[in-house]
Order: structure tokens, then sequence, then C-alpha cells
């Protein structure tokens, strides 16, 4: 009978916790209500006491026939599976979600003799070693799936453990042997080459023939084969056998659970064994001569090299990346010279980029000496490793650029800031009027060329609005035609059911005459340059040059030409700041790397296409906003907004903080021009120290963000505290930001981004003061 008899199982408690804690509430509840009774006082108190001692009880009441009814539904489920698993030659089990068991067959009984508890956690603790992590792992895929089955490694070897989701909330359970041989497959026994599987830990759960006979015996662990060390997949390793230590090849093969398979090959003559045994080796070997010339490769090699005929070809010629000649690398392995360490090497196939990891071996053999190269597809390896060093350089680059940037915006805030204010006392007629006029253009375009690194570094302050792609090149067309000259004809196509997408319109101005000019650049003697644009919905993502632009409606910009192109070996350059292929003095290396800082700060993606003589492609995709008839709507607000008066300025205290003297100084008396009070602080313990007068009205802050010490949205915060109505005017030379994302937004405050001008400090106080 299914059960859990008290001989095998212990029987659960007469009163569980859960039975005790219902026992002691409804005890609590009949006390209240004979104190109500009993005991004088209030009525309205005796009331009280009486309505609570009633709710107890009838929520007692309720949860004890909620667990009667759990009860009656597990024996049902104890019932209902009696014929079933009672008599089944597997160990199975039924219980609830929390492991507790409620039911077990003969075959458990007999398994778990005098070791079964209460809970399966505890059951299985003498054969797993964690086994509560893999019981949650496996009842969670039950509970999403309906059951879930999992092979193990124990201590007595392997199991297969699997889980059915029952009615009620039950969990039936069935714990199976599995023999190595089933494990890993009796196929492995038929291979030449010796083999042995290992679980997690390093202990080995089967060895086929050949490695019985090259160890001379059956080992339980891989300490026990390699004593000298780990084990190195790809390496010449020591193995220890009954005769001795022989060197032999690894090579590691990972499998499913957490198992993986060595495969040994001696490193002396293999020329005695069959030559077939070679080419169905389930790694891939090539056997060459000193000199370089392969003699035979096995299928699985010619597979990952991408050749059919290697006869009259060289290992130099199959592969390239060395640093030194192939040669002079293969005689010193064939003279012993060498040390066995594993290179990696670039295949020299046309078809896609392979990379694998060699390492070599000598042997000596009746008719010489040769060489065996074992291969390993490092194709990923060499990919997330690319991706790591240009994920490192560029942000090193990245956070230099937002350095200097931060540094010269200072600087051409007060250059511009003084040269406004000089401005003021000079007419058109002033023989220097003409000269502030230079200084204050040149000091804009050192703006603009700020705004570039920053844009790089994905640092800049964008002003993202919902813009339709085909107006907003409507607009440029006129420019972009003046851009390109005479020679070359500018093409625009656009889908005729267009979406919209949210950008800094300025930005993806510059983003396109930065490409408009590169397409002209690369066509001398004139030629088409095409600007087609599609809204594009991917059902899947789209994975190319090591990015993936996920699923969803996009719209694409593409602008293409017909020049020289691009090398295959530059083209993933092309995006590095200051990198040009253009000659010296014609390009700073700075219109793509622009380009790419913009739309990925956009959150919008850009690849390249391009073949040399042909021409180049840039494609760009910027996610869906909204529609089309919302465009319209958010023109109408934005020219609204362009038609509003003029702003007046009045009277009210300022206090400034700004740790740059110049910029402090600029701003100082720009806003006492104004009519305003100021008071300046160089540093947010200063500002601080002057707030602590209660008698100080201070109607706006203007601060600087990154500062010695304390920053300026910290310092802005504890001021709050005690002036919470006071508004707030952040400016920094990088871009907004720089808060964090971790901070909270610091309420009644704007940001302007440095350099300003005196017109739009002064405004921008204004507008805070008039909210």
């Amino acid at each position: 009978m299914l059960g859990r008899p008290t001989s095998s199982v212990p029987s659960l408690k007469v009163q569980t916790p859960e039975q005790a804690r219902l026992i002691s509430i409804l005890v609590l509840a009949l006390v209240l209500v004979l104190a109500s009774w009993l005991v004088e006082g209030p009525a309205w108190v005796m009331r009280a006491m009486a309505a609570v001692g009633l709710t107890l009880a009838a929520v007692t009441a309720i949860v004890a026939l909620q667990a009667r009814k759990q009860l009656t539904e597990r024996a049902m489920v104890r019932d209902m599976l009696s014929g079933f698993i009672d008599n089944d030659a597997t160990p199975s089990f039924v219980t609830d979600a929390d492991g507790v068991i409620h039911a077990c067959n003969r075959a458990a009984l007999d398994r778990f003799e005098g070791a079964a508890s209460e809970t399966l956690t505890a059951t299985l603790r003498s054969l797993l070693a964690n086994p509560s992590a893999v019981l949650f792992r496996m009842r969670s895929k039950a509970t999403k799936e309906g059951h879930a089955k999992e092979e193990l490694s124990a201590r007595s070897g392997q199991l297969r453990l699997s889980v059915h989701e029952m009615t009620a909330g039950n969990f039936l359970w069935r714990i199976e042997d599995v023999t190595p041989e089933r494990s890993t497959g009796r196929a492995t026994e038929t291979v030449s080459i010796p083999m042995v599987t290992i679980g997690r830990t390093g202990t080995i759960l089967f060895m086929n023939e050949a490695a019985r006979k090259l160890v001379g015996e059956r080992v339980k662990s891989t300490e026990r084969l390699f004593p000298g060390g780990p084990v190195l997949s790809g390496q010449v390793q020591a193995l220890m056998t009954a005769q001795g230590p022989v060197d032999v090849l690894v090579q590691e093969h990972q499998r499913p659970q957490g198992r993986s398979e060595l495969y040994f090959l001696e490193a002396k003559p293999i020329s005695s064994g069959p030559q077939a045994g070679f080419e169905t080796l389930p790694v891939p070997l090539l056997k060459v001569l000193p000199d370089g010339q392969v003699v035979s490769v096995n299928r699985m090699a010619m597979n990952l090299l991408g050749v059919e005929d290697f006869k009259g070809q060289y290992l130099g010629e199959l592969m390239e990346g060395l640093g030194r000649p192939m040669t002079e690398w293969l005689k010193e392995t064939a003279l012993g010279l060498a040390q066995h360490k594993s290179e990696f090497l670039r295949v020299s196939r046309k078809d896609k980029e392979v990379f694998v990891q060699v390492t070599l071996a000598r042997v000596v053999e009746d008719d010489g000496t040769s060489i065996i190269a074992v291969l390993n597809d490092a194709t990923e390896l060499k990919t997330l490793e690319a991706q790591f060093v240009q994920s490192q350089k560029m942000q090193a680059i990245g956070q230099l650029a937002g350095g200097v940037a931060h540094d010269f915006n200072n600087l051409l805030t007060a250059i511009s800031g003084h040269c406004d204010l000089l401005l003021l006392r000079h007419d058109q007629g002033d023989h220097d009027y003409g000269d502030l006029i230079q200084i204050h253009e040149n000091a804009n375009r050192a703006a603009a060329l700020v705004s570039q690194l920053l844009a790089f570094s994905r640092k800049q302050t964008l002003q993202p609005e919902v813009l339709d792609v085909r107006e907003t090149l409507s607009d440029l067309t006129h420019l972009l035609n003046r851009l390109v000259g005479e020679r070359v004809t500018l093409t625009l196509s656009h889908d005729p059911v267009m979406r919209a997408i949210r950008a800094d319109k300025r930005q993806l101005e510059q983003v396109l005459m930065n490409l408009v000019v590169n397409a002209r650049d690369a066509m001398p003697q004139g030629g088409e340059i095409r600007i087609e644009t599609e809204t594009v919905s991917l059902t899947k993502p789209l994975e190319r040059d090591r990015a993936v632009v996920p699923e969803g409606d996009w719209v694409s910009i593409r602008v293409s030409d017909e020049g020289t192109g691009i090398a295959a070996d530059k083209l993933q350059k092309v995006f590095e700041p200051f990198y040009t292929t253009k000659r010296t003095g014609e390009g700073t290396g700075l219109g793509l790397s622009t380009a790419y800082g913009i739309i990925k700060q956009t959150g919008g993606f850009i690849f390249v296409d391009s073949t040399v003589g042909q021409g180049t492609t840039f494609c760009m995709y910027f996610p869906v906003h909204k529609k089309r008839e919302e465009v319209e709507e958010a023109a109408k607000e934005v020219v609204v907004e362009k038609a509003a008066p003029a702003v007046k300025h009045g009277e009210g205290v300022i206090l400034l903080v700004e740790d740059e003297a110049p910029v402090r100084a600029f701003a100082s008396r720009a806003l006492r021009m104004r009519g305003y009070t100021v008071l300046e602080a160089e540093s947010a313990e200063d500002a601080l120290d002057v707030l602590s007068d209660a008698d100080l009205s201070v109607d706006v802050f203007v601060t600087d963000v990154i500062m010695p010490g304390m920053d300026g949205p910290t310092w802005v915060r504890q001021a709050l505290e005690t002036r919470p109505g006071t508004k707030v005017v952040f400016v920094s030379g990088y871009s907004e930001g720089a808060f964090g994302d971790a901070q909270p937004e610091v309420p009644n405050s704007t940001f302007l981004p440095k350099p300003f001008s005196l017109s739009q400090l002064t405004e921008t106080v204004q507008e805070q003061l008039d909210l």
C-alpha cells in the first residue's frame, strides 16, 4: 500500500505547528468572549472585546476548514496513486510544495531504509551534496511547464530525477539509477582514442576500453590521472598510468548537465594505428612535416579550416597571425626546443572569420620526425576578446573626451561670457566691435568642437523631440545640395508609410551632414548620393557587427554613394575617434565617431557596408516613437512656444555657487546687471555656511554640478530641507547625466549646459522665478 509506515518513514506529529497556532488563537478568542461577560468595565469596551473574540473564532474556524479540505484532497491524491505507483520498481514520493513527504511507494521504502525523513530534501541528502537547490530548481520548472527531468551526479553514481505537478499543490517525484554506459552512450566504447567522462567535481564517471587499457586500471578522479596539476585542454600533459607517466595531448568537450569528456592522444608514433582512426577522431588534427608541409588532415580539421584538398599546402598557407615565421615555430617543436604553448591563429578562409587555438606536439616515427597540430575552435573566444578590448578602448577615450570637454566648457563660458559683457559697452560703429565679434564667433566654433567630443563620449545634453524624418530631410535638402556641389547628384527616396522618431533635430541633421560630406569626398569625379528612408518591422532580433537590434518597429535611414569604398580591414575602425581614411589635413577623424555617439545616445544603431571601387552604404536604425498625426500636434505646440513673449527680468536674491573663479565672476556680473542681488560662494560648504543665517531670504540657487568636495545636487538637497520652496538652476560642462541615475530628482530645478551666454543665464533664472 502507498503510505509512510512508521518502520521506515517517521510518522507525522499528532499536533502540527499550524494546529497548535489555531488552538492558541481559539483559546484567545474564548478568553476575550468570557472576559467581556465576567469583567466589569465600560460597556463599549466589553462590546469591543466580545466582537474581537467572535471575529477570531470565526477566522479560526474558516482556516481550520480550509486545512481540513487540503488534508482531504491530499488523502484523495494518495488513494488515487495507490494502485498507480505502489508496485512501481522506481522509488517514488508524493510531496507538497514545501517538500514534505505525504506518501511513498515500497521501492522508496526499500531504497531509503533507515534514512528516510519527513522531507524529500533530508531524504536525498545521502545522495546529493545540495539537494535543496536541485529540488527548488526542478519544482519551479514543473510549476511552470508541468514536469521536469534532470540527470545528476550522485555519491553512488548517476541518477535521473523527474517530477510532475499534481492537483492540490502536490508533486510526484521519481528517482532512477543511471549506469555510466547509459549516461554516456555505449558508442564511446568503440572509439579508438582513450576517453573518460568526468562530472562537475572532477569525479570520473566513465572510462572507455581504450582509456582503461592506457591507464591500466579504473580510477575515480582526475587527480589520480594528472597528479601534477589541473586538466588543460589543448595541452600536452603527463598522464599517470600503471607503467609510469605518459605524455598525452588532452582535448576537452563539454557535455550537458555539467559533464565533460576528455580525449587523450599519446605524443608518440601514431602511424602504427589505422589511418581511418585518425580520420574519424572527434578532435581536429593535422600532421605536418618540420618544413610546414601538411601530410594529413582529419575530417573535423578540414571542416574547421574550410579546405577540401590539402595536398601541396603548407601550414602557413592555412592560417596566419603567428607574429614570426611559421617554419621557425615548427622546427623548434621538431627539435624538442619549443614549449608546449598554444598559439591563437586566424584561419585563411574567405567565407568567414575563424580563429583556432593551435597546439603542436612532436612525434618520432620510423621515417623521421613529424608534428601533430591539435586545433580548437576559438572564434567565439576571440570575438569576445575583441569586443572587450574595443569596449575598454572606447570607454577610456570617452572618459578622456568628457573630461577635456568639461574643462573646455568652463574656459569657453568665461571667454564668451566676458565677450558678451564687452559687447554691451560697444556699438557697431566702435573699432573694437569687429574684434569682439571675431572672439565671440570663434568661441562658438570651439563650443561646437567640444560638443563633438561630448557626442562621441555620449555625455552631451540632447533636446529630443518627435520628428517626421521626411520633413527633417526636406528642411535639410537645400543645405545638403550646397554641400555636395555640382558634380554630385543628391537623390531622396521615402517610404510612403513613414513613422515618427524621437531625437534631437539639430544632432540628427549633424549626423546626416557628416555622412553626406563623407560620401561627397569619396567621389572626386562625381556621382550619386542616395538617401532612403523606410519603416522596418523586425520579427526577430537583427544580429550583425557584434550588435543586436531588438525586434520591433524601426525607422531606417540609408546613405549610399558610388565612391572608392573602404577596405575590409579598415571597415571596423571607421567609428573610432581620430581615425580617418582621408589624406593628412583633409579630415579630423571625429565625424563618424560623433555620428556614432549621437545615434547610440538616441537609442539607435548604425552599420556600414562597403565594397572597394563600388561604394559605401551607412544604414541607421531609430526606434519608432509616435504616430504621424501626433507629430503634427507636437509641431503646433512648438510653434506656440516660439511665439511666447520675451522674458522680463525682475528682482530676486540669487545664491551663485561656482568653483571656477572666471565663470563665477562673469555670471555674477551678468545677473547683477539684470537687477538681481547675487550672493557668491566658491564651494558647496561655503554655500551652506551662507544659508545658515535663518533671516536670509534666497529665491534661486545657481550652482555647478561637479565641484571639489560636496557636489551640487548633494548640497542643494541638504539646503532644501530647510528652504523647500527655493528654485534651482544647475549648470555643468558635462551633460545632464552628470546627476547620476541612482539619485532622485531635485524639485523645482532646471539644467543649463555650459557654455552659456549672458542672455541664456539671465532668462533661465527669470523663468525659474516666474514658476
